[in-house]
């Protein structure tokens, strides 16, 4: 794989910015928050000083209120190169605002693992003090913002937040959201011109995401009363999971730094108790997106709805069923391709569009520490060389067909070359 690693590291070279890495060149111009947390992660083996500036140059964006965004602008790249743009974000009254020009949106907090396996590799115990209190307010502002459903869960307030943008889980709760053909008129989209159209999310897809975003704007990005003012609001089973993650990371950064951390581990135990009582369905085995403002779980079966997987402290039965699903017809685990982001099964089942089935690394990745973490060594080994299998025969594709692996989306993608290299170099199996 020696080959694999050395185009991996000039992926990763070729979208360096000088203080971030682009997602690619061609159609993620930005820094975007989870991306820069995996791209960290794969940096740590052959930049490691690059992965921490790479985080630092997040967490430098960071709101007042501790909100982490889910993208960070850079000034020198024209406005054209990318819509919707830092014009279309901008709510002069907003409190809280940071130095740079940024969204008002979030995404699932990945960061404290990056810092944690960045610091694994380098041994900065400085630069892991300086992420700790900023990691600390990311979760603080979650649990004292974003708990809509008074549940002790994490709400979304836009698809993007999720990073599945496009999923099935969120088309119920989308349709409530009027399409505004008008949107696409006056703000014109960008990605469907660089990327083919029948990958990327539908015009009545985006014409809502822009509502939606476009409403959030228009109150200051203002988390007060979201379930009476708020058109979307929703509880993601992955971004939960990574922020329950996070906090049982977080426990073990303070051990690293002397610090008190059982307060980290006692907020994780009742996220994850709270998902097992409000987003697990028994009947299908599995978690599933919880539409907040109808109390409706969505019966799309999707990837999100299995990375809880990564979470210590799940009952054994939980863990079971979620391996159970993973392998099924649906998810293909253990099969020749690693899993899809969407039931293959499903009559709506897409392989080429965006989040509605195609295979994307960055879950296939998660799910291998899930089932490392739960004693499933051997078919974690599987997928670890599945997913290595594909990147090596496709290239490091934002992501796959789930019937021929060919690589589709923007090619030259960051976290897929990272994690590449994560899993090239401590199998952990």
């Amino acid at each position: 794989m020696a080959a694999l690693r050395a185009r991996a590291v000039q992926v990763l070279d070729l979208n360096w910015a000088g203080d971030h890495t682009v997602p690619a060149r061609s159609l993620y111009p930005h820094q975007w928050s989870w991306d820069s947390a995996f791209t960290a992660i794969g940096l740590a083996h052959v930049r490691p000083d690059r992965a921490w500036r790479e985080l630092h140059t997040l967490f430098r964006a960071q709101w007042a209120d501790g909100r982490v965004p889910h993208i960070v602008f850079n000034p020198e790249v024209p406005a054209e190169n990318y819509f919707p743009g830092p014009g279309f974000w901008d709510a002069p009254a907003t409190p809280h605002l940071p130095p740079r020009s940024t969204t008002g949106l979030v995404q699932p907090p990945v960061h404290a693992l990056a810092v944690h396996e960045v610091f694994r590799r380098t041994g900065d115990r400085g630069r892991l003090a300086w992420f700790y209190p900023r990691l600390c307010a990311q979760q603080d502002y979650l649990a004292a913002r974003r708990d809509a459903g008074a549940d002790g869960l994490v709400s979304i307030t836009h698809p993007w937040e999720s990073g599945l943008d496009n999923s099935p889980g969120w088309d119920t709760a989308m349709a409530r959201v009027p399409a505004d053909p008008e949107l696409l008129r006056v703000h014109r989209r960008r990605d469907n011109v660089v990327a083919a159209p029948a990958h990327r999310p539908t015009d009545e897809d985006y014409s809502r995401f822009l509502a939606i975003a476009g409403a959030y704007r228009d109150r200051g990005y203002d988390d007060t009363d979201l379930v009476g003012r708020h058109p979307f609001v929703m509880e993601c089973p992955s971004f939960n999971a990574l922020y329950a993650l996070a906090e049982s990371t977080l426990a073990e950064i303070a051990a690293e730094l002397g610090r008190p951390g059982a307060h980290h581990r006692e907020r994780a135990r009742a996220v994850v108790t709270a998902m097992v009582a409000h987003l697990h369905d028994r009947r299908t085995g599995m978690f599933h997106a919880r539409d907040v403002l109808s109390g409706e779980r969505s019966p799309a079966r999707c990837v999100n709805g299995l990375v809880p997987l990564v979470l210590p402290g799940l009952p054994d039965e939980v863990v079971t069923s979620l391996i159970e699903v993973a392998t099924s017809p649906r998810f293909g685990l253990g099969g020749p391709l690693p899993v899809t982001s969407y039931d293959r099964t499903a009559a709506d089942f897409d392989a080429v569009r965006y989040w509605r089935g195609p295979i994307w690394i960055n879950m296939n990745w998660l799910l291998r520490r899930g089932l490392i973490g739960h004693g499933r060594a051997a078919l974690a080994a599987v997928l670890r060389d599945r997913t290595l299998g594909l990147i090596d025969a496709g290239g490091s594709f934002e992501y796959y067909d789930p019937r021929t692996g060919a690589g589709l989306g923007a090619p030259e993608f960051s976290w897929t070359a990272a994690l590449a290299l994560d899993l090239l170099s401590d199998p952990l199996d």
